[in-house]
């Protein structure tokens, strides 16, 4: 039966389409004219009108393709159907938010074992320019694109179709979709108990941050920061770096660097030119790259510069010590802050990830490109670092569980079960396990939280649902964002409290208020979890 492969992977190359936003080639003079399609190691000749009949109605003028396929029941004939009028890009799509720059290159690449081209050689892959060109030319015609209208429209005489390679594709993709799905549903089953509403808006009525400007050697213009003051300065607590993540602004973390500095702790916000949203936008408008290697090597000699300004005493922020925050690439730096090298064998463990195309865990893409261009190699000591907190944090390939010595650094990390980008049953439950040897080391997941939940921009003020940065559907931007918010101030807060003191160690725990449930796992219990829906 082809229905549910078939299926399946229509699905995975919309998502694979919406990652694909790149005017990299001119458009082709002439588009194929003959495709050759290969199943079940057969090859069957055909003409773009034969194809065009098949999507169209089913059926189609009799052909060797039409012949074959009235061999297949019918769920596996409109499995096939499907597939050809599967949407791949649409203009309100998730790769015009995402940094297409890294994400785009090794999915791009996998459709190369899909889709050849005849040439002088011989049988060859299809070039990435040529598929995103084509895609962004059929993207100012049409609202959205499927893979048909991608076929009919690539720049060759002859393409052969490898829908063998694709049903193989589909069935990696239906596993990673499964692990995510029995995390979730073990989590719905946790009994929880019950909290009192989450208040919120009690920390607005502080004052605004105090804007700094850091001269810093590695760049032509400042180092434009944020510091919040605590209301009562105590330099036994540590003060805190929040780091956003790759397209993130200081402004989108406001409201967390508001409510801790109300509950005591000096709060420093950091910006990274370079990465931020202004650089997002001139990727997206075709006028400048974006490379995730340079970005981490930036953001490392960023944090240095910070820390090494408050040491001398000319970043004049409390406390001794520094617990460092980040979401997304910002909670990666943070994790590298911690002078943990790359495990052996990550060039094998990339391999293996890109042929499993991972569009459950595109965090996967970035590692890949930043252990490809060496960027890992820019680690650097913070013997000051008292903890490390990372919203949405990733790096299971870098520092994979069972491979890495746990840290004895305190580590809270903090994630959404509909995180399509660091999904929590590998960048945070798993990641735990090689970070979290610290009795209070812990794991927050939220139900319903996303890649997106932890970030506010203006507007976002009220009880409801808010705004968010990237104006996505509550499929992309999860549950109550501000809800969400709360509760990761308060679980944070927790985690402060406890460095402090004579605590015990982290227990495990399951929490609801309203219709938001999260789950606190300590180490030992995000192990077995991990391991158990494996």
């Amino acid at each position: 039966m082809l229905r549910g492969r078939l299926t399946g992977r229509s699905l995975a190359i919309g998502l694979i389409g919406s990652l694909l936003l790149s005017p990299l080639a001119p458009w082709p003079v002439r588009a194929a004219e003959r495709l050759e399609v290969v199943i079940d190691g057969i090859t069957l000749p055909i003409t773009v009108d034969e194809l065009q009949g098949l999507a169209g109605a089913g059926a189609g003028k009799r052909s060797e393709l039409t012949t074959w396929l009235r061999l297949l029941d019918q769920d596996s004939r409109s499995g096939l159907i499907r597939l050809l009028n599967a949407p791949v890009l649409t203009r309100r799509s998730l790769g015009q938010q995402l940094l297409r720059s890294w994400a785009a290159r090794p999915l791009i690449d996998a459709l190369g074992d899909l889709i050849q081209v005849d040439s002088a050689k011989g049988t060859e892959r299809i070039s990435s320019e040529r598929i995103l060109s084509t895609m962004e030319k059929l993207l100012t015609e049409a609202p959205q694109v499927s893979t048909l209208d991608l076929l009919e429209a690539l720049p060759a005489e002859r393409l052969r179709v490898n829908l063998d390679a694709l049903l193989l594709a589909a069935g990696r993709w239906k596993t990673q979709v499964e692990r995510q799905q029995r995390l979730t549903s073990h989590l719905s089953r946790q009994p929880a108990e019950v909290l009192d509403p989450l208040a919120s808006g009690v920390e607005r009525s502080r004052p605004g941050p105090r804007r700094i400007r850091l001269s810093v050697p590695h760049r032509v213009e400042d180092l434009e920061l944020q510091s919040w003051s605590a209301p009562r300065s105590d330099r036994r607590r540590p003060r805190i770096l929040v780091m956003p993540g790759l397209g993130g602004d200081p402004d989108h973390f406001q409201w967390l660097a508001r409510g801790l500095a109300s509950a005591g702790w000096s709060v420093v916000l950091m910006e990274h030119p370079g990465s931020d949203s202004a650089a997002v936008q001139a990727l997206l408008e075709g006028r400048e790259p974006l490379a995730g290697a340079e970005a981490l090597r930036q953001r490392m000699q960023d944090l240095q510069a910070v820390l090494l300004a408050q040491r001398r005493g000319t970043l004049d922020v409390p406390g001794d010590r520094v617990v460092l925050i980040g979401h997304s690439l910002g909670a990666f730096t943070a994790l590298m802050a911690t002078g943990r090298a790359p495990q052996p064998g990550l060039p094998q463990r990339c391999r293996q990830a890109l042929d499993e195309l991972p569009l459950t865990n595109l965090s996967l893409l970035l590692q890949c490109e930043l252990a490809k261009e060496g960027a890992l190699e820019a680690r650097i000591s913070v013997p000051e670092l008292a903890a490390v907190v990372g919203l949405n944090s990733f790096g299971s390939l870098i520092w994979p569980p069972g491979l890495s010595r746990p840290a004895s650094i305190p580590v809270l990390l903090m994630g959404g079960t509909l995180d399509l980008i660091t999904p929590p049953l590998a960048e945070q439950l798993g990641m735990l396990a090689s970070f979290g040897q610290h009795p209070f080391s812990r794991a927050v997941i939220v139900e319903g939280g996303s890649h997106f939940s932890a970030i506010r921009v203006e507007g976002q003020s009220s009880s409801g649902d808010g705004d968010d940065l990237f104006r996505l559907g509550e499929e992309l931007v999860g549950v109550n964002p501000l809800a969400v918010q709360e509760l990761l101030r308060r679980e944070l807060i927790a985690f402060l409290e406890q460095l402090e003191g004579a605590a015990q160690a982290t227990a495990s725990h399951h929490y609801q208020e309203g219709s938001v449930r999260w789950h606190r796992f300590n180490s030992r219990d995000a192990a077995v979890l991990e391991s158990a829906l494996q």
